[in-house]
């Protein structure tokens, strides 16, 4: 993976989320003590305490955390130390309305949430970097700080910024991209419906406009705004981070969140990045209930596997363990008895060797008292506290795997363009999130797990030739260096697989005078000769090669091979019934696939087959689609997770003698896991 990582932990870690400021100081003490006495040795303290710092403006004091740091030291107690600029304070935000963020319509968020700010006001950047700037410099050097993360959630609450503020911000962001005004009508095609811009002022962020026409290249661009914003708010808190910590304390943040390039944050501005993970939000009473084949918590893999691509070992910092809800909104079910320890293993199958609870004791005050911690309100020891207990046994017994890779099939790629593309474009939208979603459904249920990995500007083929299968399924957008990264993907002998819609946009999102897929159609031999969505008028579209059919559902590309590529299937029905419906060329040591449609679990079980990727742990293990299975390696040991997300008693087969690490037991043959249990194996 493309991915840099300054910080790993050398052995499996637990902590918690602790907030001193909403508990007597009496508490202290005792809440440390039985901290340490189940297993956790980190707790995340002050991302929302501006005001125990700075509680007027100019006036600081630090006597409050310099109090419960020096608890910590006494107790061995290690703390991550957040900045508070997530929430600024009343007096702040009185006195400067210009740091508030806006809803589209220009409306300010007042105060009394979170996140209601923008990054690009100068009056909050430099106040942000003054109290980071405090706080770095007195605490720092303490002891007992471990760590460092900025803010709370980027891009949470919103993701999209519509202050006077960010209007010049964006200005100026475009004058140094394209120089002249003339370059950017070009660039966004402002002759269209008489948008064309004869001053810099005459420039927005987006606002509301009638059918929400916005200008798709106007609006693309406006994504990758966002994003710079982000950055640079994150990497000046870094910059003065770094002048005051410790040479072996790291800095984090936690996420992930929307119309942000994570990967150029993790490099750029972190050490080591961290995920907050709430898998119960899959149960939640606030939205439609879900349908039958949804995987429901199982699914959180999908974004753990989104975590990995950024940092492959990376920390929880907020992992579920109670019912989740605020007073508003968000309501939802008790964990069930085994699924606090579920959820956590879930995420240390997937690259976590740092789990960190949200939250040590329900809150009794504020829109979160139904955010519920391992403690509930009467602080009585209880069924949560004894499965943390029971989790930090299991994690110790599995410290050999700190630090394993995970083991993947194939590769799913995606690039920050043509995601900021998908919010811009329905049509990109539907078949993209179609995709995506299927390919983890069959990559759970057929237990061929996968990478992701982003194209970024300093991508090259080695990130790319550890995968024998990689799959690009919409890349709506292409420019000539990426298409030339895949050419020698593919020539080197990989196998490079697209779906449809692929290849026919710009980098500014304009559509190409190019046969689709565009500068793709080099590597895959591929013509588009007509294409279209499926019709309600007609049955549902099916192809077949070698007398299986395959599903070919949502959106069709006709195909004609090119160039020495081949026909593999053939549409069976619709006006295109015969026409090419996937294709296939030789490039090199390797071959490129045109799939001309969207992907689905169905027509997947077929092409992992037909690829040769599907069930590659089948040596190993016979398992039901009902397990999540997956594998991490490290010096030459591969250890087997086998989780079981349903609430009964799931059985599988080991074919090979392994390890039981929970207990150390040599087990081989039939097994079973109760209901939302786990195991790890080492492969003997």
């Amino acid at each position: 993976m493309n991915s840099k990582q300054n910080y790993r932990w050398k052995e499996m870690t637990m902590g918690t989320c602790y907030y001193p400021e909403h508990w007597k100081e009496e508490l202290w003490a005792e809440d440390l003590d039985r901290m340490k006495e189940a297993g956790i040795s980190v707790v995340r303290i002050a991302e929302f305490a501006w005001n125990k710092i700075e509680p007027e403006e100019g006036k600081f004091q630090f006597d409050f955390f310099d109090k419960f740091l020096n608890l910590c030291e006494e107790k061995k107690m290690k703390v991550i130390f957040g900045t508070p600029t997530a929430t600024p304070p009343a007096w702040l935000t009185e006195k400067y309305p210009e740091v508030l963020n806006a809803t589209k319509d220009g409306v300010l968020y007042r105060h009394g949430a979170r996140r209601h700010y923008n990054y690009n006001s100068p009056v909050y950047r430099k106040l942000s970097a003054r109290v980071v700037e405090k706080e770095a410099k007195h605490y720092g050097k303490h002891p007992a700080i471990a760590g460092w993360q900025i803010d709370n959630e980027l891009n949470c609450e919103t993701c999209e910024f519509y202050s006077e503020a960010d209007s010049a911000a964006f200005r100026t962001f475009l004058k140094e991209k394209y120089k002249t005004l003339d370059r950017l009508n070009e660039a966004w095609g402002t002759v269209f419906w008489n948008q064309t811009y004869t001053d810099w002022k005459e420039i927005y962020v987006p606002r509301t406009v009638l059918n929400r026409g916005i200008n798709p290249h106007q609006h693309l661009d406006y994504y990758r705004f966002l994003s710079d914003s982000t950055l640079k708010f994150c990497g000046m808190q870094a910059e003065i981070i770094r002048k005051y910590k410790k040479p072996e304390d790291y800095i984090t943040t936690n996420g992930i969140f929307w119309n942000v390039d994570n990967h150029r944050m993790e490099k750029e501005c972190l050490d080591v990045y961290t995920y907050d993970s709430y898998p119960s939000f899959a149960f939640g009473l606030d939205h439609d209930l879900k349908t039958a084949d949804d995987l429901n918590d199982r699914k959180w893999t999908m974004h753990l596997n989104e975590v990995r691509s950024v940092c492959p070992h990376f920390g929880i910092m907020e992992q579920q363990s109670g019912a989740n809800g605020w007073t508003t909104r968000m309501e939802g079910p008790a964990p069930r008895p085994g699924q606090l320890t579920l959820w956590a293993m879930q995420s240390v199958a997937q690259g976590a060797d740092f789990v960190s609870f949200f939250r040590w004791r329900t809150c009794t005050i504020g829109t979160e008292i139904y955010w519920h911690g391992i403690l509930d309100y009467d602080n009585r020891d209880n069924r949560k506290l004894a499965e943390v207990k029971d989790f930090y046994n299991k994690l110790k017994k599995i410290d050999a795997v700190c630090g394993a890779d995970n083991v993947a099939a194939f590769a799913l790629i995606k690039d920050y363009d043509n995601e900021w593309d998908t919010q811009v474009d329905m049509w990109h939208r539907r078949v993209s999130e179609k995709s995506e979603q299927e390919i983890f459904m069959a990559s759970e249920l057929y237990h061929t797990p996968y990478d992701i990995v982003y194209l970024q500007e300093d991508s090259k083929v080695c990130d790319l030739v550890q995968y024998p299968v990689i799959f690009y399924p919409h890349p709506t957008i292409m420019d000539e260096r990426r298409a030339a990264l895949l050419k020698k993907y593919v020539e080197q002998g990989g196998t490079l697989v697209i779906g449809c819609r692929s290849g026919y946009k710009d980098m500014n999102g304009r559509c190409v005078m190019l046969p689709q897929p565009g500068l793709l159609q080099e590597i895959t031999g591929s013509d588009v000769k007509d294409f279209t969505f499926e019709s309600p008028a007609e049955e549902q579209v099916w192809a077949s090669c070698e007398g299986t059919r395959i599903e070919m559902p949502l959106f069709n590309d006709i195909l004609e091979p090119l160039n020495g590529a081949e026909t593999v299937a053939v549409y069976e029905n619709s006006y295109y019934a015969g026409k090419a419906a996937v294709t296939k060329k030789e490039l090199g040591e390797g071959k490129a696939f045109h799939f001309g449609s969207t992907f689905s679990r169905e027509n997947l079980s077929w092409l992992f087959g037909y690829l040769g990727i599907k069930e590659p742990f089948k040596e190993l293990i016979g398992a039901p689609d009902t397990l999540e299975v997956v594998l991490r390696a490290k010096e030459g040991k591969n250890y087997l997770f086998v989780l079981n997300f349903q609430a009964k008693d799931t059985a599988f087969t080991l074919h090979k003698k392994m390890k039981l690490l929970y207990t150390g037991n040599i087990v081989q043959g039939e097994q079973s896991l109760p209901a939302f249990g786990t195991a790890v194996y080492e492969v003997l």
